[in-house]
């Protein structure tokens, strides 16, 4: 069964039909391409784009088609023939000189389509058929601003229903002239379009490129440590055996020069080694970031790191240091630069990883009690092929505690000579199917697997190990576990009788993984505490197949139990009250099915009984084939212990596999703040599962993927594969989303996919992110490999993402290279229109959260108060980003972009021809405010005012978020003070039944809203520093300061406020890890 097929319900959809283009031409290709090939190539380059149909009439794009669904995908579709790789900047002016065909979007709408050449000399485009003459339809390229990408100019921007049709990476604009017109085009595909700016950027830059002489002369190049190369020729085996994958290339240079020799010279090697060695993804990349240099100097590198990588605490020292490990060449480390190979291997190294390197290792708080973290946990870990007539294997104990799983779970039966067998026991009822009665495999005794679980507790990770005793022995053999517990556990067992542990605060509340590190506690059947004499009765609820009844049970096991499993009455009955306090050193288990159901009929029942009793949900006893069902389902109820089959590989322990990844894998997670804090609100199943918290916008560029086998065991139909990546969003329902790449046909090596996706994020803490490669070509298996990460785990900015194969091994040197951004929505996060600037939408449109009336007059009046400083707080926030993104919008940039990146794009247009600035940067009042030096062009005034307006708009927010704070905070605390007698009012109002269960709902809800409106105000103001902070330096580094201002002397922003904004927010995330930071 294929990876697609074996879904099922487990995994959500967002309900979008699959749209896959038609397959391409069988030709193998790699990479971005230009027609023609062997020795004639300009010529076949000309002839063969000439040939191609041109349309002179002004039309309406008929291929712009709305993609069916709701998904949001940009695709880029690719059209150009398969022979020779763009590998330099010259491969990019041939193809320009050659010509192709582009569409020129008009403010009007229209579209109109024309071939576009670049001349023999370099110095114009033209292009044809036009009503001008010929010196008139040309664009001089010294008349060139600059070349945007994507669609960011007014005639995208404004061009309604039209420009959401287009492809954002195939769009690009050339800014020319004093006014800065616009040029507004469409390639055919991202990657014409790639080729396009990349040629145009490196005619605007001029500089000499570095060459080929660094793989001939560097001893220290990629391939130094072959030093046969340095030999005048060498043969052809040789060349195959070390570099296997250039034997096509090879056969092909020598048929072309007609060589019968087996000798290749180390010109061709050359040759081949930087075609199939040349990443197009990487190399466009390169020449954008280097003003078209094709090399990066530290200052570069530092710019990159703050503006698409997320460290805003990238230094010079850091990025030298970067130079000096990546760069293979001795002449690019002398000289400061980092070439092709060298910036290849950065991203390809560790440091770009999409997994934040913070959560390598435990970064969260280990004092919360046990019961606010999710806890790894394995179901019949010890049992091969089927849960019912397996036999028992201690390997996969080890496995599973290898792999950081905090839960384990023993079964124990009667065994011979009254020695307790490792194995399930259905009752008498249900047919014996032991483990142990296998042929030819010996049993194995409890014994054995409690020296392995000792043996390999705490080797991955250091926190408290439960044991989860299912066991249906005789009393005598019971005694004989007890004492094989404590020999073997010794003083790790935890138990009443061990060391004291200090609980703290509430005796309602379990001790924390900190407090119970290196303990084994025993989860089982217990003897009430009035129990006298050594053995008793208890009752046996369904754990399993079969049970009821009555177990019997010995006193000197129950003495060993430190947490009790509970009958799983409290949280099955959605009408039954909940107990005010449940014992907390008990666990409730339930079944697959009982869960699902609570889930989806009272989620908020289940998550307030959550917070203070740990709760298990295990399989149903119907998958006999040991599979899994769906964790997240459970999660999201506030579940800790969901039980899973560590044996059996599949989607499910992938998710299971993210999410504890987020924590270094150490066995525990913390439960987002809404299921443990004692007041607050969460509905899984709403829009907005947490009130007041706008959701963020995730957008995910999958750019290309590199070295990917084809699927184990498939019967693929040719050699090569047609791979496709999925992107799963899991999560809360409002977030489940599924969105997939267009289809690479035969092209196995390095695909390029080029596609853009956007995902609604409204609870972040449960999200994660799954990446699937299949083959879309397959019989059989489909299944390439996949990675599966925690939403708050996530690097922005250009990210390798490792794939892992069907059981969580890494596959060697694949990966997909993707570009990772996040950012919040605007205005409580209701879509916005592509197209549709924000700075239109005013005050007026804008919504406000609202609190909800609970029915009793006290607290009613007490959260009125809050209505205006919510309000305020609302317009404060979304001012501020308003501003800022009609900032960026107007200096032609992506919304993504960082603020230095604007601050550089505007000092380019108060450049003059003699290099000196038309504007400086004052701090006035510790803000900085750029005053003009000079008489402005019509544009740049614009620019600069959309500038003051942004940071008055920031200087508002910082000056009055504290008051605004305290106010919100101060309703909060005055409704807290009617927490504890909130029953009693309603008595007292007459409300019962179901309208004092209304009230106490609303009563969360306001008091959930009035703690989010706080905390978004905090983390806004942080941000605002930061972002002036940006500014600031960002004016330093473009030469927009003046050190003789008269009002720099009374600066305060660049000491205290400086200092503030560089510390992290608590609970804000913060890596600082690498990365070229010191």
């Amino acid at each position: 069964m294929s990876e697609r097929d074996g879904y099922g319900d487990g995994l959500c959809s967002d309900g979008a039909p699959d749209c896959i283009p038609p397959r391409a031409s069988r030709g193998r290709r790699s990479g971005v391409i230009l027609p023609g090939g062997g020795q004639d190539t300009d010529t076949n380059l000309l002839e063969s784009v000439k040939a191609a149909p041109r349309r002179s009439s002004i039309i309406k794009d008929p291929s712009v088609q709305k993609v069916s669904g709701s998904r949001k995908k940009t695709v880029s579709f690719s059209s150009m023939p398969s022979e020779k790789k763009v590998s330099s900047a010259a491969d990019c002016l041939a193809f320009m000189q050659g010509g192709c065909e582009l569409k020129k979007i008009r403010p009007n709408s229209r579209v109109y389509c024309r071939f576009y050449t670049l001349d023999p000399d370099l110095s114009c485009l033209r292009w044809e058929p036009s009503k001008k003459d010929g010196d008139r339809a040309r664009l001089d390229v010294s008349s060139i601003r600059e070349v945007r990408t994507g669609k960011s100019t007014e005639t995208f921007l404004h061009n309604g229903p039209l420009s959401e049709h287009l492809a954002e990476e195939a769009a690009f604009s050339i800014i020319h002239g004093d006014d800065y017109q616009s040029l507004d085009l469409i390639a055919l595909s991202a990657d014409v379009a790639n080729i396009w700016v990349t040629g145009l950027r490196y005619l605007l830059a001029h500089p000499s490129p570095l060459d080929e002489r660094w793989l001939t002369n560097s001893p220290t190049s990629s391939l130094s440590h072959y030093t046969v190369l340095a030999a005048s020729s060498l043969t052809l085996s040789l060349a195959l055996f070390l570099f296997p994958q250039v034997r096509l290339r090879f056969k092909e240079i020598q048929r072309s020069k007609e060589k019968l020799t087996s000798h290749v010279t180390l010109e061709e090697f050359q040759e081949a080694y930087c075609e199939l060695c040349t990443r197009p993804d990487v190399y466009f990349l390169l020449v954008q970031l280097s003003k078209d240099r094709e090399c990066l100097d530290p200052q570069d590198l530092r710019l990159f790191l703050e503006t698409e990588q997320g460290l805003s605490l990238a230094t010079t020292e850091g990025c030298w240091e970067i130079l000096r490990r990546y760069e293979p060449s001795a002449q690019g480390r002398e000289r400061g630069l980092l070439g092709l190979d060298g910036f290849a291997r950065y991203l390809q190294s560790p440091e770009c990883q999409l997994l934040d390197p913070e959560h390598l290792g435990v970064c969260q708080d280990m004092n919360m009690p046990l019961s606010h973290y999710y806890i790894s946990t394995s179901y019949r870990s010890y049992l091969l092929d089927d849960q019912v007539h397996g036999r028992a294997d201690i390997g996969g104990l080890i496995k599973a505690l290898q792999s950081g799983c905090r839960c384990l779970e023993l079964g124990v039966t009667d065994g011979p000579e009254g020695e307790p067998l490792l194995g399930v026991d259905y009752g008498a009822d249900i047919p014996r199917h032991h483990h142990h009665h296998h042929q030819n495999h010996a049993p194995v005794t409890i014994r054995s697997a409690l020296e392995v679980v000792n043996k390999y507790a705490f080797l991955t990770s250091q926190y408290p190990l439960l044991v989860y005793l299912c066991q249906r022995c005789s009393p005598a053999q019971q005694r004989t576990l007890a004492q094989h517990l404590k020999k073997v556990f010794g003083s790790c067992l935890y138990t009443s009788e061990g060391l004291p542990v200090s609980l703290g605060g509430r005796a309602t509340t379990l001790p924390s993984p900190e407090q119970l590190k290196g303990r084994i506690l025993i989860v089982a059947k217990r003897l009430p505490p009035e129990q006298e004499g050594s053995d008793g009765e208890v009752s046996e609820e369904d754990e399993e197949i079969g049970g009821g009844g009555k177990l019997c049970l010995s006193k000197k096991l129950s003495d060993l139990v430190a947490i009790q499993q509970s009958p799983p009455s409290s949280p099955s009955s959605p009408s039954t009250p909940m107990p005010p306090e449940p014992p907390y050193w008990t666990l409730c288990s339930l079944g697959e099915g009982e869960a699902g159901r609570l889930t989806s009929e009272s989620p908020e029942d289940l998550v307030m009984f959550t917070k203070r009793t740990l709760t298990r949900v295990r399989p149903s006893s119907v998958r006999l084939d040991s599979s899994n069902p769906n964790p997240q389902g459970y999660w999201k109820g506030g579940v800790q212990l969901v039980a899973l089959n560590q044996q059996t590989p599949g989607a499910m322990l992938d998710l299971h596999r993210g999410r504890f990844l987020q924590n270094g894998g150490c066995g525990y997670v913390l439960r987002p703040a809404v299921m443990t804090d004692e007041v607050s609100y969460f509905s899984a199943h709403t829009q907005g599962c947490v009130p007041g918290v706008p959701p963020h916008t995730l957008r995910i560029k999958v750019i290309s993927a590199h070295n990917l086998p084809k699927p184990q065991g498939s019967g693929a139909k040719g050699e090569v594969i047609d791979p496709y990546v999925v992107l799963e969003l899991h999560g809360v329902p409002a977030d489940c989303a599924e969105q997939r790449t267009r289809t690479a046909a035969q092209n196995q090596d390095d695909p390029l996919f080029d596609e853009t996706f956007e995902f609604q994020v409204n609870m972040p803490e449960l999200a994660l992110l799954r990446f699937v490669v299949l083959d879309d070509d397959y019989i059989g298996d489909d299944f390439i490999g996949q990675y599966s990460v925690a939403f708050e785990c996530l690097q922005p900015g250009y990210r390798n993402v490792p794939l892992l194969g069907l059981a969580g091994d890494p596959l060697p040197h694949t990966s997909l290279f993707v570009h990772v951004a996040v950012t919040n929505r605007r205005g409580g996060g209701k879509a916005q229109r592509r197209g549709l600037s924000v700075r239109r939408v005013g005050r007026r449109g804008r919504e406000y959260v609202t609190l909800r009336h609970t029915g009793i007059k006290v607290v009613d009046e007490a959260f009125k108060l809050a209505g205006a400083p919510i309000k305020e707080a609302t317009d404060l926030r979304e001012d501020a980003q308003s501003t800022t993104t009609s900032f960026i919008e107007q200096c032609g940039l992506p919304m993504v972009a960082k603020l230095k990146q604007c601050i550089q794009s505007l000092a380019t247009r108060l450049q003059s021809p003699e290099g000196t600035m038309g504007a400086t940067m004052v701090l006035k009042e510790g803000y900085p405010c750029l005053e003009p030096l000079v008489n402005l062009s019509e544009p740049t005034r614009k620019l600069l005012s959309a500038y003051d307006t942004m940071i008055a708009a920031q200087k508002q927010l910082i000056e009055n978020a504290d008051a605004v704070q305290e106010r919100i905070a101060q309703v909060q605390r005055e409704g807290m003070d009617f927490h504890e007698d909130l029953s009693r009012l309603g008595e007292k109002e007459g409300l019962k039944g179901r309208k004092q269960s209304k009230a106490v709902e609303s009563f969360t809800w306001n008091i959930t809203v009035l703690k989010g409106q706080s905390d978004l105000l905090r983390g806004a103001k942080v941000d605002s520093l930061d972002a002036l902070r940006q500014l600031a330096l960002a004016c330093e580094a473009c030469g927009l300061t003046s050190s003789s201002s008269p009002n720099s002397s009374s600066s305060t922003f660049s000491t205290a406020e400086l200092h503030y904004s560089s510390q992290p927010m608590c609970g804000r995330r913060s890596s600082t890890h690498g990365n070229g930071r010191i």
